[in-house]
């Protein structure tokens, strides 16, 4: 049968075009399946990525290895000599963890060059600002660099001779909503030739999962810490309560009472009562320089060394240089205390006043005010042979009320920054006199007028201590 040419010529064409068609369809299924088996190779990495450091974290002690862990796991999987994981804080980059004998460190001898303990030491020591250097340039731009052949590649310069033990160079930035987070740096291939692409790719491909970790590690690590701090917080707040007497004593025909409010969990105010023998009683009130904690331990410290040494001095004076030397000598530089102490001797109705730098005691009798305010240097500032204290003696009558405070109260602030001052807790002091108020009465309307002046009374800026210490008035 004759097939005219024209046929035959469109039927080759139609083949060639099936053919042609067919060719393109299997390329692109290829590359489909090759891709495919990409992403599953790279979701198997991601997967043993995270497990591997999953483990490392078993324990709230391995954090600080995890990143050094991390580093490990990224080394083996690119095949790569040594990495080094920086972390973004403070402006800086400083390491977080490195894998192997990592050259990229300004100094060190060869032989320190080959202990991962050594280079760890010297990294800690520097840091990397931005556009500093070849790692801070990479940084700022928030572009990887990709450096094959890296002999005598003058950007290393600034690592002296490490550079030359460096033949192929990998930096990816780790970015993440375009904020950086920190650098990997991977040096040298295992196999004594350069990095591949496919090497490259890899550490690009990982560098999510770092900054994940990096989140995982700064979670981890806050979380220990505020645990930390909740444990600290739980100790002082137990060794505050049983700091603070639970029951005023009742010392003859004195009144005694007391309140305090505290400006963080713990207080750094404290008074006390302390029984020197069946005549003489201490009151003691103190305010340690700061709040919460620290503020706290001090106020221990103080408490414990006056009750060690209240049965062996002869008046009060000395009573506070035998406190300022212990203070002086065990609490640390810029710590202090400001301490006032009255000496009830309720056989012969007299009253012994001294003050370490505190607030002047408020005394009221026949309806007037006096202020009580003899010399007396903070203690823990200076040492005994400089630190000086005075004290006055009082006869103390019927219906005298004498008022103790820290200076929490006088500078309580309103919403003007103005101060509550001496002046209107005087005005204060002196109308629940007049009222004749017992002793609780006039705590609870000074610390009422306080809270209406300030602007949030439920967030005081400093502790709020009072000890009023009165006599019944006569019928």
């Amino acid at each position: 049968m004759y097939i005219p040419i024209t046929v035959f010529i469109i039927i080759i064409l139609l083949v060639t075009v099936l053919v042609t068609l067919l060719t393109l369809q299997y390329n692109r299924v290829f590359r489909l399946l090759d891709k495919l088996r990409e992403l599953m190779h790279q979701k198997a990495e991601v997967g043993n990525f995270l497990n591997n450091f999953s483990r490392s974290l078993k324990r709230i002690e391995d954090i600080d290895d995890s990143m050094a862990t991390t580093a490990r796991y990224i080394a083996d999987m690119i095949e790569a000599e040594s990495t080094c994981i920086y972390g973004w804080a403070d402006d800086r980059l400083r390491v977080m963890g490195i894998s192997g004998a990592y050259p990229l460190v300004r100094g060190g001898s060869g032989y320190v060059m080959t202990k991962p303990k050594y280079i760890i030491e010297l990294l800690r020591r520097e840091s990397v600002k931005l556009n500093e250097g070849l790692i801070g340039e990479v940084a700022a731009r928030h572009e990887p660099l990709f450096i094959k052949d890296a002999h005598g590649d003058r950007r290393l310069a600034e690592y002296g001779a490490n550079a030359d033990t460096v033949w192929s160079l990998i930096i990816v930035p780790l970015v993440r909503d375009a904020v950086l987070t920190g650098v990997i740096c991977a040096v040298n291939s295992r196999n004594g030739r350069a990095f591949t692409t496919e090497q490259f790719n890899r550490l690009r491909g990982i560098s999510p999962q770092v900054i994940l970790t990096q989140n995982v590690v700064k979670a981890y690590y806050n979380l220990s810490e505020q645990q930390r701090i909740n444990q600290e917080l739980h100790f002082a707040r137990r060794l505050q309560a049983g700091m603070i007497p639970r029951e005023f004593p009742k010392w003859g025909n004195f009144q005694i009472e007391a309140a305090s409010r505290p400006a963080k969990e713990v207080s750094g105010d404290f008074y006390d009562f302390i029984e020197i023998d069946e005549d003489r009683l201490l009151v003691v009130i103190a305010d340690a320089c700061g709040k919460g904690v620290p503020a706290c331990m001090l106020t221990a410290m103080t408490r414990s060394f006056i009750r060690s040494i209240v049965t062996h001095f002869t008046t009060l004076e000395d009573l506070m240089h035998e406190l300022n030397r212990n203070l002086f000598r065990d609490s640390e530089d810029e710590l202090f205390v400001t301490l006032a102490c009255c000496l009830i001797d309720k056989r012969s109705s007299l009253i012994e006043y001294c003050r370490a730098g505190h607030t002047e005691m408020i005394s009221f009798v026949r309806n007037h005010l006096r202020s009580v305010n003899p010399d007396g240097t903070a203690l823990g500032i200076l040492p005994s042979e400089f630190a000086k204290f005075d004290s006055i003696c009082m006869e103390f009558e019927p219906g005298m009320v004498y008022l103790l405070f820290t200076d929490g109260i006088t500078e309580a602030l309103n919403s003007d920054y103005e101060e509550y001052g001496v002046v209107r807790l005087r005005e204060q002091f002196k109308e629940a006199g007049i009222r004749r108020k017992s002793p609780k009465e006039i705590l609870e309307t000074i610390l009422d007028d306080v809270a209406l002046f300030e602007v949030d009374p439920e967030n005081i800026n400093d502790d709020q201590t009072m000890v009023i210490i009165s006599s019944p008035f006569e019928q």
